[in-house]
């Protein structure tokens, strides 16, 4: 978003849609096309809304630095828009650190970053670990299944389901909320306001009844949240993190799957977990970059096609370098606070899955894979899979996909000052 003053001059170019299958199927297509406009195209992200989407690296980082002309406040900029439009689950306002500024955004903040902090990473991992290994025995005597439904969707889901202490029976209404939000059709508001209702009986549970988990700890924090604050902050790191971790562990699976030049690297250790992640996260005044902007008007960044630009406009040599120095974690003040944890899910899913069934191969040529659509993800559907049966399967825990059944792998006891 952006506060600057009215003065938009009009542009020779149509929006161009980033919604539907030809978008789905052919996203770097359509951002090559952008960047015929400069550093910021026209986009239509969903019928009758239109933006400005942020095509260039620099230009990226420019924005996500410059909190002073760029609010993420985008109550200017939905008085404009239907209370219907599928977007606005995603980018419409509510009381997080996401849509908020100054110290409003520097409360929310600390609390939710206080609340991340309690995931021990040695604890984190080994329940990953175990959880993965779980989930991959349903289907490894088998020779056949799809790692989307059967591990990379299930498998964040279990991990935030036993964080905050969701009820085991209430974690596929969790699944249904995240993904029906983030795939911006015409239930996305209905699924929105199920994932707000699970989580706003959470914390009416946790204020009557603490337990040890992090929805307990968030609702103890020195900052003070109400009912509200604390069901808002939850649903954004569960929506901000189950869906792109499920997106990244997908994504990356498929890249080392797909890809002839990364041949041998599931069973001859070619390339790394990190290496496939890396790999896939690659993937405002008067005047911004020369692109003239008006007061409230809604400008997106795409990581995706920042990350891709070839070569890279970047004034600053310093501000990329290494494969690492992509845009997928955002910057500034608002860079995602979960990045660690969540690269962590990821790489301990896509090392287990590929030590379990190492001789893991497409059962579809890459061109006929399904990709998910809407303008905010570049995921597959599904991703079908062949490998050898194992002989032997794991026992699998009765746990497996319960969430509250399993302990919390985090830190907590007491309260934020103890």
């Amino acid at each position: 978003m952006t506060r600057t003053a009215p003065g938009t001059g009009p542009s020779p170019y149509e929006p161009l849609a980033l919604y539907g299958p030809d978008f789905a199927a052919d996203p770097h297509g359509h951002y090559r096309r952008l960047r015929a406009q400069g550093p910021l195209g026209r986009v239509r992200i969903a019928p009758g809304v239109d933006a400005l989407l942020v095509t260039d690296y620099q230009a990226a980082v420019d924005l996500l630095r410059d909190t002073d002309t760029f609010s993420k406040d985008p109550r200017a900029w939905q008085a404009g828009i239907p209370d219907d439009s599928p977007v606005l689950p995603v980018l419409g306002h509510r009381p997080t650190a996401l849509f908020s500024d100054g110290a409003v955004h520097a409360r929310y903040r600390e609390a939710v970053n206080d609340t991340l902090a309690l995931l021990e990473p040695h604890l984190l991992r080994s329940y990953v670990a175990q959880a993965a290994q779980r989930f991959i025995a349903t289907f490894s005597g088998t020779g056949t299944g799809d790692l989307i439904a059967q591990y990379a969707r299930l498998l964040p889901l279990h991990v935030f389901t036993a964080c905050f202490g969701v009820a085991p029976q209430d974690g596929e209404r969790l699944l249904r909320g995240v993904a029906g939000m983030m795939d911006s059709a015409g239930n996305a508001a209905a699924a929105y306001a199920d994932l707000v209702a699970v989580v706003a009986d959470l914390v009416a549970e946790r204020r009557a009844r603490p337990g040890r988990d992090l929805t307990t700890y968030l609702l103890a924090h020195p900052a003070g949240l109400d009912d509200d604050e604390a069901v808002r902050q939850i649903t954004l790191i569960m929506s901000a993190g189950h869906d792109p971790t499920t997106n990244l562990i997908g994504n990356a699976l498929l890249r080392m799957l797909s890809d002839t030049g990364y041949g041998g690297s599931l069973h001859g250790g070619a390339m790394t977990a990190r290496e496939a992640i890396d790999e896939v996260l690659m993937c405002i005044r008067d005047r911004f970059h020369g692109v003239p902007l008006r007061a409230g008007q809604l400008v997106l960044v795409s990581f995706a096609a920042a990350n891709t630009q070839s070569p890279p406009a970047v004034s600053d040599p310093a501000v990329r370098s290494g494969d690492g120095a992509h845009l997928a974690w955002s910057t500034g003040p608002h860079r995602c606070p979960a990045k660690q944890p969540a690269l962590l899910m990821a790489m301990t899913a896509i090392e287990q899955i590929t030590s379990q069934l190492c001789d893991l191969e497409l059962a579809v040529e890459p061109s006929e894979l399904l990709w998910r659509p809407g303008p905010f993800h570049r995921a597959p559907a599904h991703l079908p899979v062949r490998f050898t049966p194992l002989d032997t399967l794991p026992e699998a825990s009765a746990g497996a996909g319960r969430g509250g059944a399993d302990p919390v792998p985090a830190r907590v006891g007491g309260t934020p000052n103890g």
